[in-house]
């Protein structure tokens, strides 16, 4: 046989084996699904919620209209520091003023009189003393001319004379008695009357306080509502008085957060929490939970979800947590939107898998599959959740790789952190799972062969 024949059949059997060996390898993976594959580690696993809301001060107030008039003069300007009583505005105060430079007169008035009537009520009272002494004078001669008068040592005009005496001592004593209990009277009139004018001096100086406006409390001045010329009117009823400004006191800087409902449960006082200021851009702002809202509230409108018009409405609902920085930054305002990441449960050193390698499957798709192996694959029947009955036949688990198939493996989770998930129960430290992709994991059955891929699992947009 020559040398080209040697060569022609070397090669054409060389051709026929890789054929072959290809044609099985090709066979082989004609049905595998192509995964990718992680390990069950240990690792420390944070259970974290997030949610938006913006900055807010511990403690501010809205400074609202007390009295009627224009404004003539805004002292403070928005991002000035305050202290309690510093002045903030002025109304038009002429006729204010006035009237407490009258009603001033007035009580000036009214106290002269009320000298008055206490000197004259002196008088008076110093009167009726000696109109009570000539009385008692005027009797004692009546008694002596009576005396006299009975042994017939005196004639009757002079007993006449001596009874008009004591008659007319009486009378002026009784005159005394009532100038007295009358000048008592127009002195405690007086006294009234001062008090009311007083009273009405105080009023008047209260309608002249309000037309400057003072700071209720310390902080920053956040807000400034009106202008220079513009009229301020009182609250009345159940109506507000003219909103002017706002104040804030900046020492206690909180993110008022909304929570979703089906997050609320986890959320408690005591909490630690990271904060993100939009404003401050790279930088995490440590705090806790301060607060914790009751009350659910509309997402779209932000009313309180229990009153008469909103307790059908069948819409998402948000809780408000307060969230206290622990060391806010210097330059922070109010109203900046702000994200706190609140850390609601912690666990160290615990099995855990990548979230997306959980998948759920129905009780009869994993008899069907058990049936269809033909083997004893561990399925739904050593899972806790396989006595729930027909009510609930779906069985959460996780695809282990075993040799070049899977198995599924019901698991039971613990808390879940931002990427990973506790497992409490199914699987070992070291195995080897699928998580990805996501594609594969919605349709994967056990059994199922598998060809693995080395690459970083990509999120599916198809799933959602």
């Amino acid at each position: 046989m020559k040398a080209w024949q040697k060569v022609a059949m070397a090669a054409g059997l060389a051709v026929v084996i890789g054929g072959a060996a290809w044609f099985g390898v090709y066979w082989s993976n004609k049905d595998a699904v192509t995964v990718q594959t992680g390990q069950v580690v240990r690792q420390d696993v944070t259970s974290i919620v997030t949610a938006s809301g913006e900055i807010r001060p511990k403690n501010y107030t809205n400074v609202l209209g007390e009295g009627i008039g224009k404004i003539t003069n805004i002292v403070v300007k928005e991002g000035d520091h305050v202290q309690k009583g510093d002045v903030l505005l002025h109304l038009e105060n002429i006729q204010p003023g006035a009237d407490v430079q009258a009603q001033t007169a007035g009580v000036q008035a009214a106290e002269s009189g009320m000298k008055a009537a206490a000197a004259s009520y002196e008088a008076a009272i110093a009167t009726l003393a000696e109109r009570q002494a000539d009385l008692d004078k005027a009797k004692l001669d009546f008694q002596r001319s009576q005396q006299l008068y009975n042994q017939e040592l005196i004639s009757k005009r002079d007993y006449d004379a001596s009874k008009a005496a004591y008659d007319a001592a009486a009378a002026a004593s009784k005159a005394s008695q009532a100038l007295v209990e009358q000048t008592r009277a127009a002195g405690e009139q007086m006294g009234s009357n001062t008090e009311q004018s007083r009273a009405q001096l105080m009023h008047t100086k209260d309608v002249l306080r309000k037309t400057t406006y003072t700071a209720p409390i310390s902080g920053i001045v956040s807000y400034i509502s009106v202008r220079v010329g513009e009229n301020v009117v009182p609250g009345i009823q159940n109506a507000e008085g003219s909103f002017l400004m706002t104040i804030s006191d900046m020492s206690i800087v909180t993110a008022e957060v909304k929570v979703d409902e089906t997050d609320i449960s986890g959320i408690a006082n005591g909490q630690a929490a990271d904060v993100t200021i939009d404003a401050v851009p790279g930088k995490i702002f440590k705090g806790h939970v301060s607060e914790v809202g009751e009350l659910a509230i509309l997402r779209s409108s932000g009313q309180a979800a229990m009153t008469e018009s909103t307790a059908n409405t069948q819409e998402a609902r948000d809780f408000k947590v307060v969230v206290t920085l622990d060391n806010p930054p210097t330059a922070v305002r109010p109203g900046l939107s702000a994200t706190a990441k609140i850390q609601t449960a912690q666990k160290k050193d615990v099995l855990a898998i990548p979230i997306q390698a959980l998948a759920v499957r129905s009780q009869k798709d994993l008899e069907r599959a058990q049936q269809a192996s033909g083997s004893s694959v561990t399925l739904a029947a050593s899972s806790p959740n396989a006595s729930r009955g027909p009510q609930k036949p779906d069985v959460q688990g996780v695809f282990v790789v075993r040799g070049k198939r899977v198995a599924f493996v019901p698991v039971e989770t613990g808390i879940s952190g931002v990427t990973d998930i506790e497992v409490s129960s199914g699987l070992q430290e070291g195995d080897q799972i699928v998580i990805g992709s996501y594609k594969a994991l919605r349709t994967l059955r056990p059994g199922a062969a598998i060809k693995i891929d080395g690459s970083v699992p990509k999120h599916d947009e198809s799933s959602g």
